[in-house]
């Protein structure tokens, strides 16, 4: 079975037939995504993640497939109609659609039409006529009249029954059908009369009267005219030309012109229109939707990403502030790992107006906890909070706030000033993580330390958030929440195994991510650092409870420990590669250390010299590699950011002004910009760029820093218009 399925998986996805096999075997004995693609590239030919996760999803749904499969010959066999030539087609076939059409006259169904007619014996009529070549259909009829049927009429008719239903259980049928589908489908849409003037309607005005080809149908106008419908505002369907379906179908089943012929026709055409096209058309509105979904969560996934890889700050002394007007700015001053050494509330806006107490109270903060940075969340009173803060920050400088006035004497510098995201952080301080965190802290408290910690590492902290609450998605209640789930999960750990985790300061929700770990090896690891101290070596993982053999291969590659005796523990080297760094370090007469971090030395290397069946020449390429930059975080550098100072609100934008930006949310129609006014802006694909777009991630990408024109502001529907196009 597995070789079969090699087969057919590299069939699908073009890929070698050796690597996808090669993939499986690793995949069954459990190893992760990550690890395969990092530690095993010789076995899957330098397969990168994306491949891999492929040939992880492929092989899921041909087992599905080989259950169903198993279903479907035990009730053709129960029913006694299993034969040789069905369970080699049934065997041989790899295809859902194709099964359930193989199964469908088989398959056990409600009481029909045209079951009712084979129970008064009509069958034997209904085979006669659909040969058509019976002279005297209503004679032939005339025996069939006895107990419920009433005459020869009510023969025919049943017996047209069972023609239709033949006709829509062929295969021939549904292929014909689904192949007009393919090519001429339309998606039309149109709104409920009584629904049209609400207010919860007018979101969907766009598609109040609308109809397109349903393969030039884009992923977000889909999911919205369904995420209509589901909501009772339009109805949607999907149809092709009735007249050329019902041609064609014709063609297949109805031969010469006679009265049998007729009859048969007649059945056709019901066929058609009571079976088959309602069946085809959810078939293809069940497959468009799939689709949709699929593009809607590569969306959502390539977003989270780019999120979750952020540029971090770094260790630094951080104050974090959630602002707010009425219930005031809630501010927490935060040590180089993040821990919490004091919070407050100040009120420097309306209503309270406390705004020199409070400049006042946060010059006191930042000399207290030599605060090198200041996280402000982007939400409600952001802007006017900023201009607080740098007005503060400016008087300390001023007033020789840079002098020596830390509380050990030594100088301080003026804190770089952030807007953070705060997707999610309520969310997050509503969450057992967060109550387990900071059990005597309340929620408005949890939140600004999530803030600043998101300024530290994006990270670390977005990982304790459910992805679907960071707010970077596209239809991410509309879709499939299995399949969505499986697939920011595997983005996480992609993210988390990708930057890699301090194991002396990452929390239990990180570890959790880091490959061939999970929930409660991670808690064991936290466990263990808090009765055991620091991990001085990768190797003392082997003591924690429950970390066997098998985990401690996923998990010690991605996994750091900064100052350990073993350089080599701080690096993306695997522990099972050690011998083979040893061995180039003892060919140069040097220690490891010598060597980690010495270009000129590891130019010297011949890394074929070091080549076994264990130990390859694309995995001692990645090793020379890692060691020129031990541990190198693969995120850039962050960068500080200022809005436009004269604009505060949508009513003060205007078309023409150029403002600065920053992208918060990626689409594939577009990309959508924060320039400042508590409502993002939308560049359309269109507008990315002085060329054809066809993906905006090949433009932009999440958090960027962006220049925008205002094309048009509709204050009405609160919508703002911008292009990146003429720019610079």
């Amino acid at each position: 079975m597995k070789d079969i399925f090699a087969t057919i998986i590299a069939q699908r996805l073009s890929l070698p037939e050796q690597s996808v096999g090669n993939t499986l075997a690793l995949l069954e004995l459990g190893c992760t995504i990550p690890f395969i693609a990092r530690y095993r590239k010789e076995r899957t030919g330098a397969l990168n993640e994306v491949q891999i996760a492929a040939i992880s999803e492929q092989h899921e749904r041909l087992k599905e497939i080989g259950k169903r499969k198993e279903t479907v010959v035990k009730t053709i066999s129960e029913l006694g109609k299993m034969t040789p030539e069905l369970e080699r087609r049934i065997n041989d076939c790899w295809d859902a659609t194709e099964l359930e059409d193989i199964y469908l006259p088989f398959r056990p169904k409600r009481r029909t039409r045209a079951q009712v007619a084979r129970e008064q014996g009509l069958e034997p009529l209904a085979t006669l006529l659909y040969l058509q070549r019976e002279q005297q259909p209503m004679q032939a009829a005339r025996r069939f009249v006895s107990g419920d049927v009433i005459d020869a009429d009510m023969a025919l008719r049943g017996a047209q029954d069972i023609i239709a239903e033949m006709v829509s259980e062929d295969e021939r049928s549904r292929n014909t059908l689904r192949s007009m589908f393919r090519r001429e489908a339309v998606i039309s849409s149109k709104v409920v009369k009584a629904k049209k003037d609400t207010d919860e309607a007018q979101k969907f005005s766009d598609y109040f009267d609308w109809q397109e080809p349903l393969r030039r149908c884009t992923s977000h106008r889909l999911l919205a005219m369904r995420r209509g419908e589901e909501e009772g505002i339009l109805r949607v369907s999907i149809g092709a030309d009735d007249e050329e379906c019902l041609s064609r179908l014709r063609r297949l089943h109805v031969r010469g012109g006679g009265m049998c012929s007729r009859l048969v026709g007649e059945a056709v055409d019901d066929s058609f229109k009571r079976l088959l096209r309602p069946a085809i058309e959810n078939e293809f509105a069940a497959a468009s939707k799939e689709r949709a979904d699929d593009e809607a969560i590569q969306v959502f996934a390539e977003n989270l990403r780019q999120l979750l890889l952020s540029a971090p700050l770094g260790q630094k002394r951080v104050m974090g502030i959630d602002p707010g007007f009425r219930t005031g700015c809630k501010v927490v001053c935060l040590d180089a790992q993040g821990n919490l050494l004091h919070h407050e509330a100040i009120f420097p806006h309306p209503p309270v107006n406390h705004y020199m107490q409070a400049k006042m109270h946060v010059l006191s903060m930042l000399r207290k906890y030599r605060i090198e940075a200041i996280a402000i969340g982007n939400g409600t009173a952001s802007r006017e909070t900023n201009t607080f803060v740098q007005d503060t920050v400016g008087e300390m400088e001023a007033n020789g706030g840079s002098g020596k006035s830390g509380a050990d004497g030594t100088d301080l510098a003026r804190p770089q000033v952030f807007t953070v995201s705060e997707d999610g952080a309520s969310i997050y301080s509503a969450s057992k993580v967060a109550r387990e965190e900071f059990p005597d802290e309340d929620v408005t408290v949890r939140g600004a330390v999530s803030i600043g910690r998101r300024l530290m590492d994006p990270l670390a902290e977005l990982v304790k958030i459910d992805p679907k609450s960071i707010g970077v998605g596209q239809y991410q209640h509309d879709v499939d929440q299995g399949k969505l789930k499986r697939s920011l999960d595997q983005t996480v750990m992609s993210c988390v195994n990708t930057v890699g985790v301090n194991l002396n300061t990452a929390s239990q929700h990180l570890l959790m991510y880091v490959s061939g770990l999970g929930p409660a090896l991670a808690k064991n690891i936290v466990d263990y650092r808090r009765e055991h101290g620091a991990f001085t070596s990768r190797a003392q993982l082997k003591k924690v409870p429950r970390l066997g053999p098998a985990a401690y291969e996923q998990c010690a590659g991605f996994l750091r420990i900064p100052g350990a005796k073993n350089p080599l523990d701080n690096s993306a080297v695997h522990p099972e590669s050690y011998r083979v760094v040893e061995q180039m370090a003892a060919d140069m007469g040097c220690t490891v250390g010598a060597l980690v971090g010495n270009k000129e030395r590891l130019k010297e290397i011949d890394i074929k010299r070091y080549a076994r069946e264990d130990v390859g020449l694309l995995t001692l390429a990645d090793i020379v590699k890692e060691l020129e930059k031990p541990g190198l975080d693969p995120r850039e550098q962050i960068e500080v950011f200022e809005f436009d100072p004269n604009v505060h609100s949508i009513e003060d934008l205007s078309e023409g002004m150029v403002l600065p930006g920053i992208v918060t949310n990626i689409t594939n129609f577009g990309a959508f910009v924060d320039v400042g006014v508590h409502q993002d802006g939308l560049v359309h694909i269109s507008q990315l760029a002085d060329r054809y777009v066809s993906d905006p991630n090949q433009v932009v990408k999440l958090h960027q820093h962006v220049l925008v024109r205002v094309k048009e502001v509709d204050l009405r529907r609160k919508r703002i218009s911008l292009t990146m196009r003429g720019v610079s």
